[in-house]
């Protein structure tokens, strides 16, 4: 069946005009952003074929090359899928611009978004203010850590850039378990180190996993 061959008041731009987007289906929001479907099906038979058969965790997850693989998604799509799902991290990590960092699973909320999916690691350093306001987030590395890469003078450069009241240490485990290795030990420590000889405050290093978190603060 054809979109054209749906009965007006039930398309999803038509229905989404007249009610609102909270009456849409996940498959009807997909379908509007996705426009057209393919010669075997329209957009509202693929979208609900995507969710049904992948999730939507599963295709927030995808690369460009995994969503071309799946039948009726070229280069088109697959980008629009991905800029939707990457818009809606950034959506998520501007509503926790602001807040003051009071604890480890308030860096768990600012971070993950930004941090999920990905499948290397990446070091990151938050710069907070006298009130534990984010001023700046930086990455620092990406690719698999190795601590002898991350050297303080990189670390600490933009913190004494930006004055930072202190800092907080942030890295992600892509294997979705945050259980620190020895190598991640050693180099929080000697971060921490380094820290104490330039007078920056360090908060704490925190491992982001895939829904949970590791503190070196609250685990000492």
């Amino acid at each position: 069946m054809r979109i054209k061959d749906i009965s007006l008041e039930n398309r999803p731009r038509e229905r989404m005009e007249k009610q609102g987007c909270v009456v849409l289906s996940d498959a009807e929001l997909l379908a509007i952003i996705l426009q057209k479907g393919s010669k075997e099906e329209n957009v509202v038979d693929m979208s609900n074929r995507l969710i049904s058969k992948y999730g939507i965790n599963k295709l927030s997850s995808c690369s460009m090359q995994e969503l071309q693989s799946i039948k009726g998604i070229g280069k088109a799509k697959a980008s629009q899928i991905l800029a939707l799902f990457e818009f809606n991290k950034r959506h998520n990590l501007s509503k926790a611009n602001g807040k003051a960092i009071t604890c480890a699973n308030d860096v768990f909320s600012y971070v993950s978004p930004k941090l999920s999916g990905l499948d290397k690691e990446c070091f990151m350093v938050l710069h907070l203010d006298s009130k534990n306001k984010v001023i700046k987030d930086e990455v620092v590395s990406m690719g698999t850590l190795n601590g002898s890469l991350i050297h303080p003078r990189e670390v600490f450069k933009s913190a004494i850039k930006e004055s930072a009241n202190s800092i907080i240490f942030v890295h992600n485990h892509p294997s979705g378990d945050p259980e620190p290795s020895q190598e991640d030990t050693e180099m929080t420590k000697r971060l921490f180190d380094a820290g104490e000889l330039l007078n920056i405050k360090v908060l704490d290093h925190i491992i982001i996993g895939k829904d949970n978190y590791h503190s070196f603060k609250e685990n000492t």
